[in-house]
């Protein structure tokens, strides 16, 4: 039987570690001929420990998911790319088996990712294609022609979404999942693939496709149920907006319930105007953390981002919520195209009317290929269409500057610890992993509302 290792690259802790969701799905759509095994990165603490776990496994294949490719924040900006080479040239000096690169953020740099980090293999798009290389390798079959693989002759990528099962493969007994439910207790799972919205800056339509594709709500429930069965004591719904279906959004709370899952829950949800009673109804089902991906309360910027909702959408959301009894977090990005003083100060106003909540502020947008801001940012001459941006690249506002935007929304947040500025490296955030050291559970971005 061959043996594959999946390695999640991610080691980010902060603001709290994220369970590696993606390579439970990859580890699912291979065969059982093939034996695999989940290496995380935020569980194993050295580059030391890495390479004694690669050469006792002796893998015939190796898979490494990126996930992330830098911090996103222009405040403090930090790439990844010098940290997977790191774990590379460790994998590398301790197993001679085929170096294969994949995940989300793979998916966003594959070329230029595969070159840095000299693997055999890359797949862009969803990891379930793993299955069919893997496959063509064993029969000897020339992998160079199939979708989203990438080779060393490969110029250009072209993938479609996955068609096939999307089955989840979740070991209570793993290292890495014991990790997660004693630290902080939080695990997470999916209800969908895919994401319907066009947002100017976002990838998700291109690492998963336009087209959403519904998991079985039953079936997400019984995931439900056999996370909180082997000790979680939160679940997070990973979905880019778990209510870009409410339908379908209720009918999984409505399974939860029925299943007997009774462990709290959160997402993250687009502020659209929700049918009324929405967010009771999914409180009533364990829901009691609701990520709002808010951007900005100015109409001008909301549509100059592509969002499907308007301002006064996001203050009826807020609401419901709040009636219901819901933990409330807002994500603001600001300094898209058109953002100017007028804009800034709109969006800031209007957050004073967003009581109870916590608000977390990203001051620049990162400009990822693929995405409507990218050609925004080439047409206005701020990057060229040849340039590697796998180093952190931000879009610039001609009408305010980052740093501006930074001083003013510091300005304004003076004082407020339920303000957080940046990718978690704040004095607030800092505070969470002592609470969960203290046995606390969930994202707990709650104790810091004001």
């Amino acid at each position: 039987m061959k043996k594959v290792l999946l390695i999640s690259a991610n080691r980010m802790k902060k603001p709290y570690p994220v369970y590696p969701l993606g390579l439970d799905y990859v580890a699912g759509a291979l065969h059982p001929r093939y034996q695999t095994k989940i290496l995380d990165m935020n569980h194993c603490p050295s580059l030391r420990l890495l390479g004694d776990r690669v050469r006792e496994y002796e893998p015939d294949y190796i898979g490494f998911s990126i996930r992330n490719i830098d911090n996103t924040d222009l405040m403090n900006p930090r790439g990844f790319l010098s940290d997977y080479q790191e774990m590379i040239g460790v994998v590398r000096s301790h197993s001679k088996a085929p170096l294969i690169l994949g995940g989300s953020g793979y998916t966003v740099f594959p070329i230029e990712f595969f070159r840095a980090l000299g693997a055999d293999y890359g797949i862009a798009g969803e990891g379930e294609r793993l299955s069919l290389l893997l496959d063509a390798l064993e029969q000897k079959e020339d992998a160079a022609s199939m979708p989203g693989v990438i080779t060393p002759e490969t110029l250009s990528v072209r993938y479609l979404p996955w068609k096939g099962e999307l089955k989840r493969v979740f070991d209570p007994d793993a290292e890495y999942a014991k990790f997660y439910i004693s630290y902080g207790g939080m695990m997470n799972l999916q209800t969908k693939r895919g994401c319907p919205f066009r947002c100017s800056y976002c990838t998700y339509p291109h690492i998963e496709g336009g087209k959403m594709r519904l998991l079985d709500p039953w079936e997400v429930a019984d995931q439900a149920l056999r996370l909180q069965e082997a000790g979680a004591r939160y679940i997070f719904v990973t979905d880019s907006a778990f209510n870009a279906s409410f339908e379908h959004s209720l009918q999984v709370a409505r399974a939860f319930k029925n299943r007997g899952v009774h462990i709290p829950w959160g997402g993250f949800f687009a502020p659209t105007a929700p049918p009324e009673g929405y967010f009771r109804e999914l409180a009533e089902a364990g829901l009691t953390h609701v990520e709002f991906g808010t951007e900005s309360l100015c109409d001008t910027m909301l549509s100059n981002l592509r969002k499907p909702f308007a301002a006064a959408d996001v203050f009826e959301a807020h609401r419901q919520a709040q009636a219901a009894g819901l933990h409330i977090a807002h994500y603001f990005l600001l300094g898209g195209p058109g953002e100017n003083r007028e804009t800034l100060r709109e969006t800031l106003e209007g957050i004073d009317r967003l009581n109870r909540a916590v608000f977390f502020f990203f001051c620049g947008i990162r400009i990822y290929p693929h995405t409507v801001l990218y050609e925004t940012a080439v047409r206005e001459g701020q990057i060229q269409a040849s340039q590697n941006l796998l180093a952190p690249v931000f879009y610039r506002s001609p009408y305010l500057s980052g740093p501006e935007i930074i001083r003013t929304v510091e300005a304004h947040a003076a004082g407020r610890i339920n303000w957080l500025i940046g990718a978690g490296e704040g004095k607030a955030t800092r505070i969470l992993p002592r609470l969960y050291e203290r046995g606390h559970t969930g994202p707990l971005w709650e104790y810091l509302i004001a």
